[in-house]
C-alpha cells in the first residue's frame, strides 16, 4: 500500500504548486495556435497512467504521439512504474507527473524528431482547487503545450453538478458546442464540451500551459473521433494492453469485451436526457526537475529558468 504523506508534505506540495503556478502561461506561444485551421501542426501528444487493477502501487505510464490531422499513432511508450504517492484530490501530479515527465524526456532525447507540439492530458489544468492541475504541472516541467482535459467536473470555486449544470449540458446540440465554466470567482476556469454529436456526456477543457482556452477546446474537439480526444484514448488503450501483456492478465470474456468495445463508440443520448500559504514571488520565474522519488513521492528542485514567452510572440 502507498502510504498517506504526513501533513508537513502535502503543505510542502502546496508551496511547490504556488512557485510553479507562476510559471503558467496561458496565451498562445506558437504560430499554429494562431492559424485557424491550425497550420503547421504536424504531432500532438497524449499522456495516460493506467493502473493495475487491485494495486494500489503497480500502473503503466504511456505516451503517444500522432499525426495531425490524419490521428495516426507515430510513437508509443509504455512503462511500468511503482507509485510513491497516493491519489489525494488536487495532487494528482504528485503522483503521476514525474513518471510522465520522464516519458517526455526520453523521447526528446532518443527521437527529438517525434517531440510532440502540444500534449493532451488526461486531467485539468487551471480548473483546480489551486489554479494549477496536472495539465499545468506537466506542462511547466516540460515547457511544452498542454490541454487538460477532464471527463467529469472538478466542483471547485463555486462550480457545482447540479440540476443547473445538468441543464446547460441538455443544451448542447452538436459537437463543438460549449459553455464555459465560471466560478463564483468570477473566472472562467475552463468550458464544457460536447465532442461528438452522439455523446451525452460533456468534456471540462482547461488551459494546462502555452495555449488560450479558445485553441485549448477547438484542438481537443477537431482531435474527437469518439468522446475522448484520440491522443488520449490511444494512451489508455496502449497501457491498458501493456498492463494486460506484461502481466499475463487473461483477456476479459467475451461479453466484457463487447462492452468494453461498445463503450469505445460514439454514445447515444436518452431523449430528453443527457488554500495555497502566502509566498514571496521568486525573483526569477524556475521550471522544475523531478528529484529522485522519496517515500512521499516526489519532491522538485528549481533549477531550470522558465522561458520567457511574451503576448507579442
Amino acid at each position: 500500500m502507498v502510504e498517506w504523506p504526513p501533513k508537513e508534505t502535502l503543505l510542502r506540495w502546496k508551496r511547490e504548486q504556488a512557485l510553479l503556478k507562476a510559471c503558467v502561461i496561458d496565451w498562445d506561444t506558437e504560430a499554429w495556435q494562431r492559424d485557424p485551421a491550425f497550420s503547421g501542426l504536424q504531432r500532438v501528444g497524449g499522456v495516460d497512467v493506467s493502473f493495475v487493477k487491485g494495486d494500489s502501487v503497480r500502473a503503466c505510464a504511456s505516451l503517444v504521439v500522432l499525426s495531425y490531422p490524419e490521428l495516426e499513432v507515430l510513437y508509443e511508450e509504455c512503462r511500468m512504474v511503482s507509485l510513491t504517492a497516493p491519489y489525494i484530490t488536487g495532487f494528482l501530479a504528485f503522483r503521476e507527473a514525474p513518471f510522465l515527465v520522464d516519458a517526455v524526456q526520453r523521447l526528446q532525447a532518443t527521437e527529438p524528431h517525434l517531440t510532440p507540439q502540444v500534449l493532451l492530458v488526461d486531467g485539468n489544468g487551471v480548473l483546480h482547487h489551486r489554479g494549477f492541475g496536472v495539465a499545468c504541472h506537466l506542462g511547466v516541467l516540460t515547457d511544452l503545450p498542454c490541454v487538460g482535459v477532464a471527463k467529469k467536473l472538478l466542483q471547485v470555486d463555486g462550480l457545482e453538478n447540479n440540476d443547473l449544470h445538468k441543464e446547460k449540458i441538455r443544451l448542447l446540440q452538436s459537437g463543438g458546442d460549449t459553455f464555459p465554466l465560471m466560478g463564483v470567482s468570477g473566472a472562467v476556469l475552463g468550458m464544457a464540451l460536447k465532442s461528438h454529436d452522439h455523446s451525452c456526456k460533456p468534456l471540462y477543457v482547461s488551459v494546462g500551459h502555452r495555449v488560450s482556452l479558445d485553441v485549448a477546446v477547438r484542438l481537443t474537439h477537431s482531435c474527437c473521433h469518439f468522446r475522448i480526444p484520440e491522443p488520449v484514448r490511444q494512451a489508455d488503450i496502449r497501457s491498458r494492453e501493456f498492463i494486460r501483456k506484461t502481466l499475463s492478465v487473461p483477456r476479459p470474456p467475451p461479453l466484457e469485451q463487447e462492452r468494453s468495445q461498445k463503450a469505445q463508440r460514439p454514445e447515444v443520448c436518452p431523449k430528453g436526457d443527457s488554500e495555497a500559504p502566502k509566498l514571496q514571488e521568486p525573483p526569477n520565474c524556475r521550471a522544475a526537475t523531478p528529484a529522485p522519488l522519496g517515500p512521499c513521492g516526489p519532491s522538485w528542485n528549481f533549477l531550470s529558468p522558465c522561458s520567457s514567452w511574451k503576448k507579442s510572440q
